[in-house]
């Protein structure tokens, strides 16, 4: 058992970006607040990642997100056919003050631990609207099970 009288908790704000020391209890309880307390938007339709070379970017404005490595621009996109790998997606945005700090691996791994499947995140920056946000991918199959799991995170 953890003496509470010795734990020295500090924390430091950059910007949005909190340094933390704190037990894993602690941490616990701190994420059931950020997801009880983030902004949850559910997306209606299924999105893929459409691909093209470096070379030959052309902007398309449908995407949420947009990422690229040395090889090609990847598109998060509404799908366009079944015959893509598809996602659902989901998204946060978090309450402003509230340090989200470790919130994609938290919730991430316990999505692993419950349901067996991994997921995506893609993240963004909204000052305006508290700062970071998450867009999360995970496969069609098991939607249903990885909302219903976070719902009840956020209970």
């Amino acid at each position: 058992m953890v003496n509470m009288d010795l734990i020295f908790l500090k924390n430091y704000k950059y910007f949005n970006v909190y340094i933390s020391s704190e037990t894993p209890e602690q941490t616990e309880n701190r994420l059931r607040k950020v997801i009880q307390t983030s902004e949850l938007k559910i997306y209606d339709v299924e999105y893929f990642f459409k691909e093209c070379s470096i070379e030959k970017f052309e902007l398309d404005e449908r995407a949420l997100a947009i990422v690229r490595d040395e090889e090609v621009w990847s598109f998060l996109i509404p799908s366009e056919s079944s015959e893509t790998e598809n996602f659902k997606l989901f998204s946060f945005h978090f309450k402003d003050g509230l340090d989200n700090s470790g919130f994609v691996g938290w919730l991430a791994s316990t999505i692993k631990r419950e349901l067996g499947t991994g997921v995506f995140v893609v993240c963004g920056q909204n000052t305006r609207r508290g700062g970071i946000f998450d867009y999360w991918g995970c496969p069609v199959s098991i939607a249903d099970d990885v909302l219903r799991l976070v719902r009840k995170l956020r209970e």
